[in-house]
């Protein structure tokens, strides 16, 4: 018989400390180009993964070394996110930068959490 043995929680609340912003643009009015965001839709706390150093070399040939990885607590019905949403993080690191949501994945480890993609919008 298997012998058990605690295995604690790969991401807990105490890890989620980096103000997110889930934001919605819209086109600019008029002939020029560029967005403006229309609404703000989610405001949370989450924790930001980079791409692993193991992953490097894969993320260069795939052109996603710029995307990030957010886990955060899941909204339940409160909100959904889409690829049709942008991200806003507010730290030192991330502050001028926009991702765009990529993909929205159930954390399989524990179904407190949601994992979200994130592409860095140029």
């Amino acid at each position: 018989m298997r012998e058990f043995k605690y295995k604690p929680p790969r991401v807990h609340s105490g890890e989620m400390r980096t103000p997110i912003t889930f934001y919605e643009y819209a086109p600019n009015e008029g002939p020029e180009p560029g967005e403006n965001p229309i609404d703000e839709l989610y405001d949370c706390m989450g924790k930001i993964d980079e791409v692993w150093m193991k992953d490097v070399e894969l993320a260069k040939s795939n052109g996603t070394l710029s995307d990030i990885t957010i886990t955060i607590r899941d909204p339940l019905q409160d909100y959904i996110p889409t690829d049709k949403h942008y991200i806003s993080i507010d730290h030192p690191s991330y502050r001028d930068n926009r991702y765009n949501v990529k993909h929205v994945r159930p954390d399989p480890q524990n179904n407190k959490f949601i994992t979200v993609i994130g592409r860095l919008v140029t």
